[in-house]
């Protein structure tokens, strides 16, 4: 699967980069058809310990999904919302079954 790391107001590293790509592989195994991903991984400016926040968009033929994490670390954020997202790709396979 594609996916488009990108890092908003500050350079990721290789090693965060390469944690996205391996937790989204992840997800092909819940659902084959995913056409590709954005991952925005931001900072936001704030006292609060939680200020890392990992958006993930999903492109699904016909459809897009959605997740939004904030938490203290990034690998953290991607974790959550890659389950998250693992949850609502399953949802959708079975909607698809329960058509066919």
């Amino acid at each position: 699967m594609k996916v488009n790391a990108q890092s908003v107001n500050f350079t990721a590293d290789g090693k965060l980069i390469d944690f996205v790509q391996k937790r989204m592989d992840k997800l092909e195994v819940f659902y084959d058809k995913v056409i590709e991903s954005d991952v925005y991984l931001k900072v936001e400016n704030t006292s609060a310990k939680e200020n890392k926040i990992v958006e993930i968009i999903v492109f699904v033929p016909r459809d897009k999904i959605m997740v939004k994490k904030q938490c203290k670390t990034f690998e953290e954020a991607v974790d959550s919302a890659c389950s998250s997202l693992e949850r609502q790709l399953v949802k959708k396979k079975e909607k698809l079954r329960a058509k066919a």
